[in-house]
């Protein structure tokens, strides 16, 4: 997991002999712990906004057809993903593996075509670019304080890049929106009238009395002055309170407590730290740099329309417009990284330790890639289009050459390690987490499928 490109943040002070590694293992630079101090709200939020961002999150009331929430594909139950490859958006029913296609008129027309991201931890300030690309990034010199899709259009008064993230999914015909001339948020959606997405959705917050009741409680706010943007920011405070996680076996062990891990997660930790070189990517006490890397990941799925193909997608080049970021890709944070497969932008892999050893030596990983830890609820219209990539030995080759990972071959017993420690890094509050969602939701819409 070396970078040949840069050395990350962390770097190993000393040699350590194998073997000699035991819980008081000394000469690695560890991160802080993680503190109170490290979240916007300074890990007190303001509970009639987390309620409300609750209600929002799991009401599909802010979907076209009102058929899909944000929960359908980050769903606790799930630990905040939904376990397949590419999310099936709207018109399916089902939640997690067992969701599908759909059927009939309400069948989805494509796959999502990046995997569901995990949301641990987003509260936290050093989170300011959102999404496998960054095309949600804090900036100052937008009018809004954050660059995006919208541009000029993106309202003032939003909180943090989390909340400018959740303005988004509802504007994506394949995620939220649906498809025109199914309803008028599709319409718009469709014309990339994001604004009037947004318009729309307001006014169906403000006719619902549970709602008027709730912003009033949270922001004072009139139903008249109820805008999505306070929608975005309820749902952020509520994913920052509710998908918190520092409390791993790796957190009481930064935290001073003997013993916290097993010797193999520290041995695990000392090569992800150190000779694996994994902390050059994944630094920080969340094991992320919030950079864009080239590692050779396997693109399954619809992709985004890049490429003669069309079944590319570039990455962060469609950011930039720099082909230099060519299949570069936003660098996942590792927090509960064992329960939240499959893994890459595309969710290539199955397994972690699938991952693992494709980060080990990332061009052979991609050539070997065959497609069959893809996890895709089947249609035989949309399996005909999502390993079109994976057979094409041309642009096989153009991601290769983009990769910018040495490789670094591991023994089994190292490879068990890092696995050791990666599982060090699951917070057991994941679990208690999934009774997260609400009963009932102020549109009376079902919560669950």
């Amino acid at each position: 997991m070396r970078s040949s490109h840069k050395l990350g943040l962390l770097t190993v002070l000393g040699v350590l002999a194998a073997g000699a590694l035991s819980a008081g293992a000394v000469g690695l630079v560890l991160p802080a712990p993680v503190a109170n101090g490290d979240f916007r709200d300074g890990g007190a939020p303001n509970p009639a906004e987390v309620e409300l961002g609750r209600a929002l999150f799991f009401d599909k009331v802010l979907s076209g057809n009102q058929n899909i929430s944000c929960a359908t594909c980050h769903h606790p139950a799930e630990a905040t993903g939904d376990g397949l490859s590419v999310p099936v958006g709207e018109g399916a029913t089902g939640l997690g593996p067992d969701r599908n296609t759909g059927a009939q008129s309400n069948a989805i027309y494509e796959r999502v075509p990046r995997n569901a991201p995990a949301l641990f931890n987003l509260g936290a300030a050093e989170f300011r670019v959102m999404f496998h690309d960054g095309r949600v990034e804090a900036d100052p010199s937008f009018p809004s304080g954050f660059r995006s899709p919208a541009g000029d259009a993106l309202p003032h008064g939003l909180k943090s890049a989390l909340a400018a993230q959740a303005m988004f999914p509802v504007t994506s015909m394949a995620e939220m929106a649906g498809q025109p001339p199914e309803n008028e948020i599709a319409i718009a959606a469709e014309a990339k009238d994001l604004p009037k997405v947004w318009a729309i959705l307001e006014d169906r917050l403000r006719a619902i009395p549970g709602y008027a009741q709730m912003f009033e409680a949270a922001y004072g706010l009139k139903p008249e002055e109820i805008r999505f943007a306070d929608a975005a920011n309820a749902i952020a405070a509520f994913e920052a309170a509710a998908f918190r996680s520092d409390g791993s076996a790796f957190d009481r062990r930064l935290r001073g407590e003997a013993g916290a891990m097993s010797d193999s997660a520290e041995r695990g930790m000392a090569l992800f730290y150190g000779e694996a070189g994994c902390s050059g990517c994944h630094s920080g006490a969340f094991q992320t740099d919030h950079e864009f890397h080239a590692i050779a990941m396997p693109q399954i799925g619809p992709g985004k329309g890049d490429g003669a193909s069309g079944r590319e997608d570039y990455g962060r080049e469609r950011v930039t417009g720099d082909a230099e970021d060519r299949y570069r890709f936003r660098t996942p944070s590792l927090r509960n990284v064992a329960l939240t497969a499959p893994y890459g932008h595309a969710g290539a892999y199955a397994t972690m330790e699938g991952v693992v050893r494709h980060h080990m030596d990332p061009v052979d990983g991609l050539y070997a890639c065959d497609g069959t830890e893809a996890v895709l609820p089947s249609r035989a219209d949309l399996d005909s289009v999502d390993f079109a990539v994976l057979k094409d030995p041309e642009l096989l080759a153009a991601i290769a050459s983009a990769n910018e990972l040495s490789a670094w071959l591991a023994g089994e017993d190292e490879v068990a390690d890092i696995l050791a420690f990666l599982n060090a890094l699951t917070d057991p509050a994941v679990l208690e987490a999934r009774g997260t969602a609400p009963e009932t939701v102020p549109s009376g819409l079902p919560v669950i499928d």
